[in-house]
């Protein structure tokens, strides 16, 4: 095994937007990209805009992959009932059946979901203003909509010093910003990503 590659859905269309959601996203993730580098692994993280070129760069790179785990990374859309491969199969009509589950990875209904979980996160950086008790309680938060995602990220930012969420200005600092146990703790389809991923490195021999 030689490395890591993941193809995740967002950015835009811009190759500065898709840079700067990838330097928040691969901050994120710094203890796999960490656990990946002390192996000798090769790292890379792939902004693909729109979810269809994420899923069709996904599956290019898998017919010519040699020894790198390829993982895509997308938003679930809606209600998640199945595992992921089954979900995004019936939702999206997407061919799944040559992938294993464990490479097939959900941030839930969206992205923001993530910030959601963290509001102790989100206060320093939106400060004066920010209203934390406008955001959810229930400690699962993989059962939101992605209306009320935003409809409530909306509500406790908009008398921030920062202003109203927006995704494209905001996310990739969010990323940086929040607490990853307290988000696996809250999405469990984030979890998830955090456990496949670490075993594969934690299994997998070096190369």
């Amino acid at each position: 095994m030689s490395g890591i590659t993941i193809f995740m859905e967002g950015g835009g269309d811009s190759i500065a937007t898709r840079a700067a959601l990838r330097q928040g996203m691969d901050t994120f993730l710094q203890p796999l990209k960490q656990a990946a580098r002390v192996k000798g692994w090769n790292w890379n993280l792939v902004c693909r805009g729109p979810r269809g070129e994420a899923f069709r760069a996904f599956c290019d790179a898998v017919s010519g992959a040699q020894d790198i785990i390829i993982v895509l990374l997308v938003d679930a859309e809606g209600p998640v009932e199945r595992p992921p491969h089954r979900h995004l199969e019936q939702q999206e009509e997407w061919d799944l059946s040559a992938f294993s589950d464990d490479r097939i990875h959900l941030m839930v209904q969206a992205m923001e979901a993530w910030f959601v979980a963290d509001p102790a996160s989100l206060s320093p950086f939106y400060g004066e203003g920010f209203r934390a008790d406008a955001l959810p309680k229930e400690q699962n938060v993989g059962g939101v909509t992605k209306y009320n995602l935003n409809h409530w990220l909306r509500r406790a930012t908009q008398d921030s010093s920062k202003g109203r969420y927006h995704k494209t200005k905001h996310a990739s600092d969010l990323l940086k910003l929040i607490d990853r146990k307290a988000v696996a703790a809250r999405c469990p389809h984030c979890r998830r990503l955090f456990d496949v991923l670490g075993d594969m490195t934690a299994t997998a021999r070096g190369s």
